[in-house]
């Protein structure tokens, strides 16, 4: 009999050896397939941080590539079976005006690995668990450094462009190198926040305004640089999770940004190409619907950002792998669906009908809710910039002309909108061009004005001016933020918008209480739902301020329902909130 107990227990400890070396990919639903998430982990949407051999030709100041370890040092997920082996989850290689570049997509920030008693579980959609803000200043630095160095220059010029290069094309070399270096550096070095992010966290408003109103809409005599419109993005937010993020009514953390169809999903997405490098420069034209071509230098991957959408429809919540125990999530549901004064969930998260966007799906209710959290993101979105090569522009469904200031809000619209619309009616709109035939252009403008109404959506995807106006003056004091459906809610730490509480106990104990410091990190927390206390991926310590300073960008105040209950009504709600 012991002989029998003692091989079960070899057999148990061999198969935990081999669960501990594995990774184990997470049910997602049956929709999500192998195949599907081995495309969505290299589907390229047209970003481009810099050309490919360039990233590898940079060393870190130890000797060692930029890229030896495929970025694992800050978070990313090596993908070793892929044929750019170098490269991690959500990194992906595009060619461009004929310069094959290395950029990221929404995978890179959107797919988590968490580390259970040495176990690590993938989940798909997830946020991920990155510190996307060192990457970005060791970039900058590694780049600085052969700029800054004649023989650690030739090196990486040898690199780039073998050992029989000429002088002059290592000089053309350098001149390029240096471009994009003042570009980048001006970026890094005036938006780049101290404290830092840290991992899991990233202000991404504060760096899709400072891409696009810093970066793309200068002249090209400045290197399209305006440097005053680059501010510190000093209002980090935790990546949100992706699964059921197609469906919401309304979406972006203040929730400005109506959602839940094709068009919706575009604009979002194409915002968040142009903040993660995607290059973008709009110039002036004579045009008969658009005063502004958006469309000739914008490395938009117009066909992957729809396949991106599409599979996002297809990533389903992650379903708890651990045991449950369904007598007290069943009570749990109970106290989730008491009244919002009784400390219940329902009526902010509760899963109801929403908006109605398209004939092919219903969305989510998403409310927008002031719950009393950090203020400092909705004061970002009302900051003014200068309009630069887009003052003036007036294009289809877009509102007044923009002055020589707008917000930067307004300025990512026009970007945005407009390119989503010159995309959609794919005409030549030079007046020039045309002149030789006046009836196909009559013809074609009919046709075009005829097309606009079924555009009329991306109207939702951004707020007037007039709505700005008010929200600049609301959020000196206040900031409502979108209330999600919590389908998954258990592998979404740290939580609150700005990721200022690492688990979902914590969340359920008063602000007051609440840990005032923890350190990020891939370990996980299974009984209090969230991030375990010990950490040993990245050193950082997550310092967060209380309710006396709500505007810190690290407030961990607020969302204080539930907090009033006792114990057991606690566990039994963390158990229900495990089984959504």
């Amino acid at each position: 009999m012991f002989r029998i107990f003692f091989a079960a227990m070899l057999y148990f400890v061999g198969l935990t050896s081999l669960s501990q070396a594995q990774t184990v990919f997470i049910d997602q639903g049956s929709s999500w397939t192998s195949d599907l998430r081995a495309k969505f982990y290299v589907q390229d949407q047209g970003a481009r941080i810099m050309p490919i051999t360039w990233m590898r030709a940079l060393l870190l100041p130890d000797g060692n590539k930029f890229l030896h370890d495929s970025l694992a040092r800050y978070g990313y997920l090596p993908l070793a079976n892929r044929l750019e082996g170098d490269l991690p989850v959500g990194f992906t290689t595009n060619n461009f005006q004929n310069i094959k570049a290395v950029g990221m997509s929404c995978a890179a920030c959107h797919t988590r690995q968490i580390d259970v008693n040495g176990t690590p579980y993938r989940i798909d959609g997830g946020p991920a668990i990155v510190d996307f803000q060192s990457f970005l200043k060791d970039l900058d630095d590694a780049v600085l450094a052969i700029l800054g160095s004649a023989s650690d220059f030739d090196v990486f010029a040898t690199s780039v462009l073998g050992a029989g290069a000429t002088n002059t094309a290592k000089t053309t070399l350098k001149n390029n190198v240096s471009v994009w270096s003042n570009r980048y550096h001006t970026l890094i070095e005036r938006s780049l926040p101290d404290p830092a992010w840290g991992p899991s966290r990233l202000d991404a408003i504060s760096m899709i305004f400072n891409r696009v109103a810093g970066l793309d809409i200068g002249t090209a005599a400045d290197e399209f640089l305006i440097p005053e419109n680059i501010a510190k993005a000093d209002a980090p937010a935790r990546y949100p999770f992706l699964w059921n993020a197609a469906r919401q009514d309304r979406t972006q953390w203040p929730g400005f940004a109506e959602n839940g169809n094709a068009l919706l999903g575009l604009a979002r997405n194409l915002g968040e190409v142009y903040g993660v490098f995607g290059e973008f420069h709009p110039t002036k034209q004579n045009g008969l619907l658009f005063d502004r071509d958006f469309i000739t230098n914008n490395s938009a991957d117009w066909k992957g950002l729809k396949s991106l959408e599409d599979w996002i429809w297809d990533i389903g919540p992650p379903k708890w792998p651990w045991g449950l125990n369904q007598h007290l999530a069943k009570e749990g549901k109970a106290i989730f669906d008491l009244p919002e004064s009784a400390g219940g969930c329902v009526s902010c998260h509760g899963e109801r009908k929403g908006a109605f966007r398209s004939i092919l799906h219903s969305t989510f209710a998403t409310p927008v809710l002031d719950v009393g959290t950090d203020i400092r993101e909705c004061q970002v979105l009302a900051r003014r910039v200068k309009t630069g090569i887009l003052e003036g522009a007036k294009i289809p469904l877009i509102g007044d002309a923009l002055g020589a200031e707008a917000t930067a809000i307004e300025v990512l619209s026009i970007s945005v909108v407009g390119a989503i619309i010159q995309h959609a009616l794919q005409f030549d709109s030079d007046v020039s061009a045309l002149e030789s035939n006046l009836d196909a252009i009559r013809t074609d403008i009919e046709g075009y004005k005829a097309a606009l109404p079924h555009l009329q959506d991306l109207r939702g995807a951004f707020p007037a001016a007039q709505d700005m106006e008010a929200f600049a003056k609301s959020s000196k004091t206040k900031c409502k933020y979108e209330a999600r459906v919590l389908h998954g809610i258990w592998a979404a730490a740290p939580f609150l918008h700005n990721g200022s509480v690492p688990t979902l106990t914590e969340l359920l104990t008063k602000p007051a209480d609440r840990v005032k410091t923890f350190m990020p990190g891939p370990n996980y927390n299974i009984i209090d739902v969230g991030m375990a206390a010990t950490q040993t991926k990245f050193s950082y310590v997550t310092k967060t301020t209380g309710c006396d300073d709500l505007a810190s960008g690290n407030s961990n105040c607020g969302h204080s329902f539930g907090t009033d209950l006792g114990d057991n009504d606690k566990r039994a709600l963390l158990e229900y909130l495990k089984s959504l």
